[in-house]
Order: C-alpha cells, then sequence, then structure tokens
C-alpha cells in the first residue's frame, strides 16, 4: 500500500514508478531513519497519541528492523518500496500489524527525510573529523622524523628560499585543520531538529519538539517549519566544504607527483600505492596521487549539482529535493575512501632528504638573506636588494654561488660587504634568520609542529559516535 494512495484511482506507469522511486540509494539512511522514528513514537506517546504498550510495539518492532537489516542484507531488497520511509511502515505494519501505521500520525516524509540527511551528515563529518586526525598525524609524523633536513620552497614553481622538509609539511597541516573547522562549523549548523515541522506549516498534533530534539542529540529544534521542510543549506555546506578539502589534497597530490619526478628526486613512490606500465617495463606511475587528483573532480561536480538544484527552487518541499541526496552520498563515500588512502601512502613514501638538503642550498636561494645581511648594516632594503642583484648576476657569469664571490668583487658591488658574508649564508643561518612565528626557524618549528600536535588531538572525540548523538 502506498503512503498516499487514498486520493488515487489509477495505478502509476510501471516505468515511471521505477524511476522515481529513492529507495535503491536512500535504504542507506535507514539506521537514522530508525532511530527519527524512535524519537517520534517517544512524541506520540507522550501526546497520548499512542499507549504505552503500543509505543513498546513500535520500538520492539524499529529494533527488529535494524536487526534484520544489518545480519541480512537480502532484506532491503524490495522492488515496492517507495523509499525508506515507506520501508520502514511496510515492515513495521508487517510486523506488528495495524499499530505500525499509527507511527505516521502527524508527520510529513517532507520533515522525515530532512532530519535523516542531517542525522546522516553530522554522522558522516564525526567519522570525517576521525579520518583528517589520521591523516594529519601521518603528515605531523613525518614532520617530526624529517628534524633538521631543509629543502627548496617555490614561487612560481622556481626556488625561492630554503625551508625546513617539516614546515612544509605543516604547510598542508594548516591547510586541512581548516578543512576540519569548516566541517565543524558545519556540524554546528546542521544539528537542528526538523521533527514537529510537519509536511509544510508544522505537526498537526502538540508534540514536544524540544523533547525529540534532544533525544536525538540535536541542540534545537529548527525555527520555521517551511525553511526546514526546504533546506538543504547543511547538504551544499557539508559538500562544498568536502570539495574545499578535495581541492587540498589535489594541491598535496600534485606536489608528490612533481617531486617524485626524476627533475626533483625528493620523493620515492612507494610501490604499494603505484603501478607500472603494460609497455615500458622501467615505469612506476603515481596513480594514486593521480586519481586524487581526479576525484576532487567529482566532488566538484557534486558540490556544482546541489547548488544548481536549489537554484530557484520555490518553497517549500518540491520533489527536485530527492535529487540531492546522491550527490551527497557520493562526494561523502568519495572522501572516506580516499583519505584513509592517502595516509597510507604519506607513512609510506620516502623522502630524499640528502637531494633535498643539496637543493636547498643551490639556485641563490640564500640571496634575500644576503640583502638581510647587507640590511642589518644600514643599507636601505631597496639599494641591498639591487646590490645582491648584482652580485647573483656576478655569480652567474663565474658559474659559482654567492658565498664564492672573494669579498674584493663583492666590495666592488657595496661597500657594506665585510668578511663575515660568506658565513651568514649557510643553511644553518639561512633557516634560523625566518626566527618569528610561523616562520622556517627551527624553533618556531618545533613550536608549530606541538601546536599542530595538540589541534589535531582535539579533533578525535573523546568516546565513539552513536548514530542518534
Amino acid at each position: 500500500m502506498k503512503m498516499w494512495s487514498g486520493r488515487f484511482r489509477q495505478p502509476l506507469d510501471p516505468e515511471f514508478e521505477a524511476w522515481q522511486r529513492s529507495f535503491p540509494y536512500d535504504r542507506r539512511l535507514l539506521p537514522f531513519e530508525l532511530v527519527a522514528s524512535r524519537a517520534h513514537a517517544s512524541a506520540l506517546e507522550h501526546a497520548g497519541i499512542l499507549s504505552s504498550e503500543e509505543l513498546s510495539e513500535i520500538l520492539n518492532g524499529l529494533a527488529e528492523i535494524g536487526r534484520r537489516a544489518e545480519s541480512s542484507p537480502e532484506f532491503l531488497n524490495d522492488p515496492e518500496a517507495e523509499d525508506v520511509h515507506h520501508f520502514v511502515e511496510k515492515q513495521l505494519a508487517a510486523l506488528i500489524g495495524d499499530t505500525g501505521y499509527k507511527l505516521h500520525t502527524g508527520r510529513s516524509r517532507n520533515e522525515q527525510i530532512a532530519t535523516d540527511l542531517r542525522l546522516f551528515v553530522r554522522h558522516s563529518i564525526d567519522t570525517l573529523q576521525t579520518q583528517i586526525a589520521d591523516w594529519l598525524d601521518a603528515l605531523l609524523t613525518r614532520a617530526e622524523s624529517a628534524g633538521a633536513a631543509a629543502m627548496p620552497a617555490y614561487t612560481h614553481l622556481q626556488p625561492a628560499e630554503p625551508v625546513l622538509v617539516a614546515h612544509w609539511l605543516l604547510a598542508y597541516v594548516e591547510m586541512f585543520l581548516r578543512d576540519s573547522s569548516r566541517l565543524a562549523d558545519c556540524r554546528k549548523r546542521a544539528n537542528l531538529c526538523p521533527l514537529g515541522s510537519g509536511a509544510i506549516a508544522g505537526a498537526t498534533l502538540t508534540l514536544n519538539r524540544a523533547a525529540m530534539a534532544a533525544e536525538l542529540g540535536f541542540d534545537a529544534p529548527t525555527a520555521n517549519s517551511i525553511d526546514a521542510t526546504a533546506d538543504r543549506d547543511f547538504a551544499l555546506e557539508f559538500v562544498g566544504a568536502l570539495a574545499q578539502l578535495a581541492l587540498h589534497l589535489t594541491r598535496w597530490a600534485e606536489e608528490m607527483i612533481l617531486f617524485a619526478t626524476p627533475a626533483y628526486g625528493f620523493v620515492e613512490l612507494p610501490e604499494s600505492y603505484s603501478t607500472g606500465s603494460s609497455a615500458m617495463p622501467q615505469k612506476k606511475n603515481p596513480d594514486l596521487l593521480e586519481l586524487v587528483r581526479a576525484k576532487s573532480a567529482r566532488i566538484l561536480g557534486c558540490a556544482t549539482t546541489l547548488q544548481t538544484l536549489v537554484k530557484g527552487l520555490p518553497l517549500a518541499y518540491n520533489k527536485d529535493l530527492q535529487e540531492s541526496q546522491q550527490p551527497l552520498f557520493d562526494a561523502v563515500d568519495t572522501v572516506i575512501a580516499m583519505l584513509p588512502l592517502v595516509t597510507g601512502f604519506m607513512q609510506a613514501v620516502e623522502f630524499n632528504e640528502k637531494k633535498m638538503n643539496h637543493a636547498a642550498q643551490s639556485g641563490f636561494m640564500n640571496a634575500w638573506a644576503a640583502a638581510t645581511y647587507l640590511v642589518d648594516r644600514g643599507v636601505p632594503s631597496r639599494l641591498a636588494h639591487e646590490a645582491v642583484g648584482k652580485a647573483v648576476q656576478l655569480a652567474l657569469e663565474r658559474g659559482c654561488d654567492l658565498e664564492k664571490l672573494p669579498l674584493a668583487d663583492l666590495q666592488e658591488i657595496h661597500p657594506s660587504f665585510d668578511a663575515a658574508f660568506h658565513a651568514s649564508l649557510g643553511l644553518t643561518e639561512v633557516l634560523a634568520l625566518h626566527d618569528v612565528p610561523g616562520g622556517t626557524a627551527p624553533r618556531y618549528v618545533k613550536r608549530a609542529l606541538q601546536n599542530a600536535r595538540e589541534r589535531t588531538a582535539a579533533l578525535r572525540p573523546c568516546d565513539p559516535v552513536a548514530l542518534g548523538s
């Protein structure tokens, strides 16, 4: 029996009926539908609609549906169920008889799906926060193990200045901590309960909305029944945050691909996350990294789909909103599958620290330090910049580094060069020169590592997260 069939005299066109069903994909919401239904049943009992015996029957029936779904995947192969809400009603009536039909008293599928999706988003965010913490732990462990190893940092893909390898990795840590923060903010805005909103105007019964919200771990009920049933902002915001996270993963992946090329030679790809060529026996290809780049397009597509879906959509619920589910699910599934893989890659990848250190000491990356040396001796910054630029040109003509230029030649460029100049250009001295919070000076990198460890630890929940909390 359809949940809406009383007014109709003609059956649905079979092809249309199959085409418009959402149960093949929204059945994954069953755990959330069950916990929300339990909360609604308790509210019906408090409102005097259900007796205590009927409430007990319904709660036991809902629990049995959950057990059967968990123990037998075939249980969910229902070709008649229109959606997850219809499925639960059908199964409940089959288990406990007509009392099962009382569960839908005073509620609408419009509020049910809005509630289920908020529960799904909240649960997914909690899962992702733990995965992000694992990923950050992998980055931080590699940063800590890098110690004093240095590498070139690049602007415009040209060598710019030397930095600690740890400092480079901490740049990614900051990106993903921001992603975690965005997800936490999204969770706060999503954590309001639509139950009691009815189809559009609010429930027709005096239900305790605050009690239902509290039972499900929401902060409060939603404030407006029209908005509650029409709102998918929480899904758009969530998938938007996932798209930002995926973009950050592509930046990391692209640098790792570049650094694994012979032109750089900083990274040795782990064989467990690489593949070869069917034609060229020597090849080891960065397949995981390339797929990370590619899958970001998929997640961006999901975000665009959701935005386009609600563009110009009138209030309140429209069947269009059914199409919000699959891009939401796809984006979540893609990121949840990806994060453990990049974490494993980061744990397995090898850095050629000797080559990185060598590269950090070539290409005139100590030029700004040289200019700073003159500034410390009272030379105006612009004039110091010009003098060191001339020194770089001279070194290029002679095929040597700045520190190999004779003092006499340097003093012809500017008299403020003195005998201490060459000693100021070593890698250790140049790194230590950036002695500001957020800089690559070792003492500040050490503090940054400790701070990042503390912020990462805070991402992990103290207790396992239940579906309804």
